[in-house]
């Protein structure tokens, strides 16, 4: 038997009995094509194109195509953004009444479109009547049945790239201040463009080649309905020759149009750059839309003012907070434990919780999140990948109403005081991770908001970038006039940024005291852990505490029986022996070594045993060679009484 080779450098062969079949379904596709260009008459070519009658009906099936791509977009795309944004009931019928032209033989379509809309038609006499529009063999008629077979494609494609954009880019937008309809129009459009213009590209080419509708419904009178597909039909019976010439005309029409879109124009929204490109002028830094801000755009937070809030949270959520202005606080708790929807809740975007909100003695419970004056900064910052650093951050101040260029000098300024001044005219997919995130910290502060929300913002950057950008976040956060919270997994952007530590579990407040009481007496096993600390759940008896696991640990300051509380150990206080310890001790359980990870100069050990909760150790590494510390090894553990803490819960 040979030996195994190994294959590099070279793809799976592909199975024969899929080759063959796919082979056999290019061929098929491929020979009617091919069939024109054999029997295309190339010398007669130029002759026939130019043709008046075929110049006419090529004038006319542009002058129709057009026409329905613009009825197209005007209808298609409030429809595509109802599709995929608006719950409704019947969604599933509306959606099959816009792909049924797709499917529907269109001299069905025709028949369809001549009972209603036709002189005898449930429309047609009172169009006639009222307005004295007649449709069938008029131009307008061959508008409208090209209207309702081609504009579903605009319709499915600009539904998909709507699915597929993230709504956390509007939502930040909104948290700005900028209105529905200018969020629409400077972030939605925007990052859907390509599903955009693939649908209409394809509805274009779609209404071009229109034939059975039209015939049925308009007519093929020459030079009012006679559109180049009927051309063709009427020549095969006349001049076969010009017909396959026309038909080769609109062959490559469908085929250009099929090429521009390959790849560059698949329909998905685009969420950061592919590669950096060079960075455009600065005139390029803002998206040519300069509509004027709407009467309700809230005004921003005048500088220097000062603005308190109280919010009243009710829903998946249970807590009420307070805070003076200048508060800053980090909002910690496990996963599930409603942190994000807290945030959710002041901004008024989840169903699942509802704040009633005060900001600076104003409620503003009842207003949409682009009039609460509240800026969001998500997690991976959602800078919007169609616009520059520079308009990214002027965002806010030009949906609050500031003119373009003292918006742009204002969002500038920002950039500066955080250190990212020098990228103002790069793109998104052209920063780093830090600097994406100093850009999005920019663009809220610069809306000047009454309250900053921002949600893990530092989560995805390395130990030396996170270091510095929480430094400048610290330096920023001393002078806003509002209150910040932030959602965080770190202990250390905790105690580094925050005046006070929310801890959440199951959307209940826990805790909330500075980070040194938490620190000290943290009464969530979740934080003790995440600040390195063992914490073991149970209920104090007169000696100690009964453990949920099992078993009693023995405390020396136990608090009154009954009481459900949390033990805190700190690793450093956990001793671990080699064999069964002697003497003043109180707690002693055996156990296995089961994982040893380093922590700065020291060792942390996690030991397993059936006696007691999982109990993580700090030793030094020289104490671990001693004992021949492994994975597997078996040792004790010992805890003094008066090394445990009791915190009631």
């Amino acid at each position: 038997m040979p030996p195994f080779r190994r294959r590099t450098g070279h793809s799976p062969r592909t199975p024969l009995t899929l080759t063959v079949p796919a082979l056999v379904a290019v061929a098929f596709l491929l020979m009617p094509l091919a069939g024109i260009l054999a029997r295309t008459p190339w010398s007669e070519l130029a002759g026939h194109l130019t043709t008046p009658g075929t110049v006419e009906a090529l004038r006319l099936s542009l002058l129709v195509s057009f026409w329905a791509l613009g009825l197209s977009l005007l209808l298609g795309v409030p429809l595509a953004w109802l599709l995929a944004r608006v719950p409704f009931r019947g969604k599933a019928f509306v959606r099959s009444l816009v792909l049924l032209p797709m499917v529907l033989p269109p001299t069905v379509g025709g028949v369809a479109l001549l009972l209603a809309f036709g002189r005898r038609g449930l429309l047609g006499p009172y169009l006639e009547e009222w307005f004295g529009v007649t449709l069938p063999f008029h131009t307008s008629g061959a508008v409208l049945a090209a209207t309702f077979v081609a504009m579903p494609f605009l319709v499915i494609s600009l539904e998909g790239a709507l699915g597929g954009l993230r709504p956390r880019y509007e939502e930040t937008a909104a948290s700005l201040g900028a209105s529905p309809v200018r969020v629409f129009f400077t972030v939605t459009m925007p990052m859907v463009a390509p599903g955009l213009i693939a649908g209409a590209a394809l509805t274009w080419a779609r209404a071009l080649g229109e034939f059975g509708a039209t015939i049925t419904f308009a007519g093929n009178l020459p030079g009012t309905t006679q559109t180049l597909p009927l051309q063709v039909y009427l020549l095969l019976q006349e001049a076969p020759a010009a017909a396959t010439s026309v038909s080769l005309l609109l062959l490559a029409i469908a085929m250009l149009v099929l090429i521009a879109l390959r790849g560059r124009w698949s329909g998905t929204p685009a969420a950061r750059d592919p590669a950096p490109r060079p960075a455009p002028a600065p005139a390029a830094a803002e998206p040519a839309h300069t509509a004027s801000p709407e009467a309700t755009a809230p005004s921003p937070a005048a500088p220097g003012a000062r603005w308190p809030l109280h919010a009243h949270v009710t829903g998946f959520n249970q807590l009420t907070l307070d805070a003076d202005p200048g508060t800053t606080i980090a909002v910690v708790g496990p996963n599930g434990a409603g942190k994000t929807t807290l945030l959710r809740a002041l901004l008024g975007l989840t169903p699942r919780a509802h704040a009633r909100l005060t900001l600076g003695g104003a409620d503003v419970t009842e207003l949409p999140p682009h009039q609460r004056g509240v800026a969001w900064v998500p997690q991976d910052g959602a800078l919007f990948p169609h616009l520059t650093a520079l308009a990214n951050t002027a965002y806010g101040p030009r949906a609050h109403g500031t003119p373009r260029t003292a918006a742009r000098r204002e969002a500038q300024d920002w950039l500066d005081r955080l250190g990212v001044g020098h990228l103002a005219h790069r793109r998104p997919g052209q920063l780093s991770g830090g600097q994406a995130q100093r850009v999005a910290l920019a663009r809220a502060l610069a809306a000047r908001p009454r309250a900053l929300l921002l949600d893990e913002p530092l989560a995805a950057l390395d130990q030396t970038t996170r270091a510095r950008v929480r430094h400048t976040l610290r330096h920023h956060l001393d002078g806003f006039g509002g209150v910040c919270l932030i959602v965080t997994h770190d202990p250390v952007e905790a105690v580094a940024l925050a005046d006070r530590v929310l801890v959440l579990d199951d959307g209940r407040a826990l805790q909330d005291a500075p980070p040194a009481e938490v620190t000290r007496h943290p009464r969530s096993p979740w934080v003790a852990r995440m600040l390195g600390r063992n914490a073991w759940p149970g209920t104090t008896t007169p000696h100690g505490l009964r453990l949920s696991d099992g078993g009693t640990l023995v405390v020396s300051d136990p608090l009154p029986p009954g009481t459900d509380a949390l033990a805190i150990i700190a690793p450093e206080a956990v001793s671990v022996h080699a064999q069964r310890p002697s003497g003043s001790p109180r707690n002693v359980w055996p156990g296995t070594v089961r994982e040893i990870t380093a922590s700065g100069s020291r060792l942390r050990v996690l030991i397993t045993s059936d006696a007691a909760p999982d109990l993580v150790a700090e030793i030094t590494p020289q104490a671990a060679a001693e004992l021949g510390l492994a994975e597997g090894t078996a040792v004790w553990t010992s805890v003094k009484a008066t090394e445990t803490t009791l915190v009631p819960r």
